[in-house]
């Protein structure tokens, strides 16, 4: 059997097991070429549906939905026979025709967190480059000379490097025990403190190792927030237009960006402060961040993992037009998380008293061994880590952090520099 033909099945082979071992016996990881896992609900046939319905709605406490559930699940099993089920109103069957035909109508809450990761994305543009201007100066008020001492030049670099050797090293590890315990919006809304006060914290320095000190910081609060940003964006976005709103966390750091260069502009004129407030200027986006991420809806999906199904069930209401596409949703994304914690090995199945039960044993570690072990995942692995080397070697990372010096080194005035900086970041963003 190829692996195309064994990658099918492996829905109905897992839901059969027992646990997570089991469940992958005899599927060859390796050979499933093009990663099909199928539709969770796709074997269950209408008898086998309706029990199924009937168990969640009473273990989770929404039997009063039953009928809604009921409905949700037979859409979420065939999406193309609602026009069949004779219990969907007109009203919701307009909804579903609409997530093709208009799939950015949607309700406000929705687009209410798209605003809000928008705007968490300008913040991580912005915090890279206030520093892209306060270099022209900064180094002198700290008495460094870059051109007659090598040492200080390392320093320099080292100051700018701070909050990317923080996000790698710490920030971006620490994102996953903060979703796992506070979950997308408590773990944003931590970032952002850090990206909030680091940045008038490094606005008050008097050396550069404070500097320095303030800038890994900013570094952790970049991590954590650039790893959960996308995943909240897609967790709460319907599957129709979520590419969509997750690339476009790129568009809005470009945007961030273009302002921390505009800040860099309009700041340099004032005095020998002006470095202190090109740094400081970044908690602008900061501060509608922490006031609005807690108006967004928290991810459904974190809510399941949590065994929160009325928290998520209110909160996909909010993100969905009808409630029949909430019940829907609920549904499969619970099913999805059931058969993902038993194929990643992040869960098994126990049986008590006739009933089954998943249990997470937490083998992240495992997960991560895997990443490496499994040639499909390592080939992904290997494809991200030259993706991303590229874009660093390329040199756009030198550009949203020195171009202002490297302009002033080719004798341009320090407006000029910061003029065709300003260009820069227009262009990469438009």
């Amino acid at each position: 059997m190829d692996g195309r033909n064994n990658s099918f099945g492996l829905t109905a082979r897992i839901n059969k097991s027992r646990s997570a071992e089991e469940a992958l016996k005899g599927i060859d990881l390796n050979q499933n070429i093009e990663a099909l896992i199928e539709n969770p609900l796709i074997h269950v046939t209408p008898e086998q549906l309706k029990r199924d319905v009937r168990a969640f709605v009473r273990s989770t406490g929404l039997e009063e939905h039953l009928e809604l559930f009921r409905k949700g699940a037979q859409i979420a099993k065939d999406s193309r026979i609602f026009e069949a089920i004779p219990d969907v109103t007109d009203v919701e069957k307009k909804a579903l025709r609409e997530e093709k035909t208009r799939r950015f109508r949607q309700p406000p809450a929705l687009y209410l967190t798209i605003i809000i990761c928008s705007i968490g994305a300008a913040v991580q543009g912005w915090d890279q480059t206030g520093s892209n201007g306060a270099n022209l100066n900064w180094p002198q008020a700290f008495h460094l000379d870059t051109n007659r001492h090598s040492n200080d030049f390392w320093i320099l670099g080292l100051v700018n490097a701070a909050p990317y050797i923080a996000s790698a090293l710490i920030g971006c590890w620490l994102s996953h025990p903060l979703n796992y315990h506070l979950g997308r919006r408590g773990t944003i809304f931590i970032a952002a403190w850090f990206c909030f006060l680091t940045v008038f914290g490094s606005a008050c320095t008097q050396t550069w190792v404070q500097l320095f000190i303030c800038r890994l910081l900013l570094g952790i609060g970049m991590g954590a927030k650039a790893s959960t940003i996308p995943v909240l964006a897609a967790e709460n976005s319907p599957a129709a237009i979520r590419g969509s709103l997750v690339m476009g966390w790129q568009l809005w750091v470009a945007f961030g960006i273009f302002l921390g260069f505009t800040a860099n502009l309009i700041l340099y004129q004032v005095g020998d402060i002006a470095w202190r407030l090109q740094l400081g200027s970044a908690f602008i986006p900061a501060v509608p961040l922490l006031m609005g991420i807690y108006f967004c809806p928290e991810s459904p999906r974190w809510y399941i993992k949590k065994h929160r199904y009325h928290d998520a069930f209110r909160s996909l209401q909010r993100l969905r037009n009808t409630p029949l596409q909430a019940a829907r949703d609920l549904y499969y994304i619970n099913a999805q998380v059931q058969l993902e914690e038993k194929m990643l090995g992040d869960a098994d199945i126990l049986i008590s008293d006739g009933k089954e039960y998943t249990t997470s044993s937490g083998r992240y570690a495992t997960r991560f061994i895997q990443l490496f072990t499994i040639a499909r995942i390592r080939r992904a692995t290997l494809a991200a880590f030259v993706v991303m080397i590229a874009q660093q070697m390329c040199g756009i990372n030198i550009m949203a952090f020195y171009s202002s010096t490297l302009f002033k080194d080719a004798k341009a005035s320090e407006r000029s520099a910061l003029l065709v900086s300003w260009g820069f970041g227009l262009i990469n963003f438009a």
